[in-house]
């Protein structure tokens, strides 16, 4: 009976190891066969520390592929979904998802090489038929990132970690566009979904999303099974608040470790008042800018009032006297963006000169007549200081403060002389590459140079192109580009690993921690 009895024990532990045995074999072969992870990454060893960002851009919606708000490509752009090639915080671009890339002789052939071990949040291997998919999903459905991809002819993967890009022209700003959401990676295994809900946003970054409340939060929780190194806290909350000062008092009151004010004005003084918080600043690609009508109506049109105006301005002291000021421009292109170069010597503060260009007029500054400068209400004393400059030389201005939806209604409708406005963005020296933009501009030589850049097959070749077109519209004085503005962080000094640059657009926070 006893050697019965350990018999049937023996029998029974053999069977459950065999079926064990088996249910691994099982799991292995459908984890290879679906290209799913086998493991979690084993994250458990990681900071659980949570952390909160105050933000007061709100995104509405988690569709990256249709919502075309700059609010969820800064919440979800380097956190949830990657892309092929990716941006540094100096703009600079550097390895994404592609480890290293080439570019042919003729500028019309990309071939990228992944990295290896890529998988997105779900476990799915993440290899060049994703990259193929994704790129043709973006082009064919006509997603936010597709006009980027207008000179595409063909993409192909060789093998799974190789992907080629081909051209039908040259296009040197595709790298760029394919570090932004042209370039994000999408599961070609979990399909596309535009239903804009936090279960359906599977990406490859270090975060997954666990919560959205439209226009109030979002939550970002560490991907157990990201490829790279984890997320050093285990949760971020964006949380949006309506304006800036809310956002800051929010900050003031320890209610968020970190806050990004819209604009840095909102934060002065605050570390003095404060010594637990730190305000750091950094710089954007955004540009403040007294946008000229070169309508055939406008006296703008006439390529000697806008020169005299860009003498009448002081631009170097209005650039050091605003809060929200990185440096004084002086052309179409800032600090962080190829083609930079400093051109704020072209048209020095020279009231004299104004004068006597207001002199070649006959009528003088009556053939001006009354300039319509249509002026932003936060940036309304700004407006006056420079309407007194103008002033000053002999112009009659007219100064109409409106809100920044009738700011944008009147420029598109060419219904003002003069506008204070901001342009956002690298690359948006464009606008006055084409006689097709909203500011009616429009120059044989300006378009000639782009059309040289555009044509350049590298891009050292493209950074010169670009310096010389900025040179070119700059000296037709097509606008008056006053400053780039500055990114600003209020954060707990307990906090370390945030971005500064640039933070206004792109908000990786795989490094934020709170100490």
């Amino acid at each position: 009976m006893h050697r019965q009895h350990n018999n049937s024990i023996r029998s029974w532990m053999i069977f459950v190891a065999t079926a064990v045995a088996l249910s691994a074999i099982v799991w292995v072969v459908w984890s290879l066969a679906t290209h799913r992870d086998i493991l979690p990454s084993g994250a458990s060893v990681h900071s659980q520390t949570t952390v909160s960002v105050g933000l007061t851009d709100a995104p509405q919606s988690l569709d990256i592929r249709t919502d075309d708000s700059p609010a969820v490509e800064r919440a979800l752009l380097g956190n949830v979904y990657e892309t092929l090639v990716s941006r540094d915080e100096h703009n600079q671009l550097v390895a994404g998802l592609a480890k290293r890339w080439t570019t042919s002789d003729d500028g019309l052939t990309y071939t990228f090489t992944l990295r290896s071990g890529l998988r997105f949040a779900n476990g799915d291997t993440l290899d060049s038929s994703d990259v193929v998919w994704s790129l043709q999903q973006i082009v064919r459905n006509k997603y936010v990132g597709a006009d980027d991809l207008a000179g595409l002819k063909s993409v192909t993967n060789p093998d799974a970690t190789t992907v080629t890009v081909t051209l039908a022209h040259t296009d040197p700003t595709l790298l760029r566009a394919l570090a932004g959401r042209a370039g994000i990676v999408y599961d070609q295994q979990a399909g596309m979904s535009t239903s804009g809900k936090a279960a359906d946003t599977v990406g490859s970054g270090p975060f997954t999303v666990s919560g959205f409340a439209a226009g109030k939060s979002v939550t970002l929780t560490r991907n157990e099974r990201y490829w790279g190194d984890a997320s050093a806290a285990a949760t971020v909350t964006l949380r949006y608040y309506g304006d800036d000062k809310a956002l800051v008092e929010a900050a003031r009151k320890g209610d968020v470790d970190v806050a990004m004010p819209a604009n840095a004005a909102a934060a002065a003084g605050l570390a003095k008042q404060d010594p637990s918080l730190t305000v750091a600043s950094g710089t954007s690609t955004s540009k403040v800018m007294l946008a000229f009508n070169n309508d055939d109506s406008s006296i703008f049109s006439d390529q000697q009032a806008r020169q005299t105006v860009r003498y009448a301005v002081d631009a170097k002291s209005i650039a050091a006297s605003q809060a929200d000021s990185a440096g004084a421009l002086g052309g179409p292109i800032s600090q962080l963006e190829p083609g930079y170069e400093d051109l704020t010597s072209l048209f020095p503060f020279d009231q004299g000169k104004a004068s006597q260009m207001i002199a070649y007029f006959a009528g003088g500054t009556s053939y001006f007549g009354v300039i319509n400068f249509v002026v932003p209400q936060d940036r309304a004393d700004l407006g006056n200081t420079i309407a007194d400059q103008l002033r000053a030389v002999g112009l009659s201005v007219n100064v109409q403060t409106v809100d920044d939806a009738t700011l944008d209604e009147r420029i598109a409708n060419g219904q003002y002389t003069m506008a204070l406005t901001t342009m956002d963005g690298t690359d948006d020296a464009a606008v006055f590459g084409s006689s097709d933009n909203r500011f009616h501009y429009t120059s044989g030589s300006a378009q000639e140079t782009y059309a040289k850049a555009m044509a350049a097959t590298n891009d050292d070749a493209y950074a010169a192109a670009m310096k010389t077109f900025a040179k070119t519209v700059s000296e037709d004085a097509a606008a008056d580009w006053l400053y780039t503005r500055k990114t600003t962080v209020v954060a707990t000094s307990r906090a370390s690993g945030y971005p500064t640059n640039l933070t206004d657009q792109y908000l990786p926070l795989g490094d934020l921690t709170i100490k």
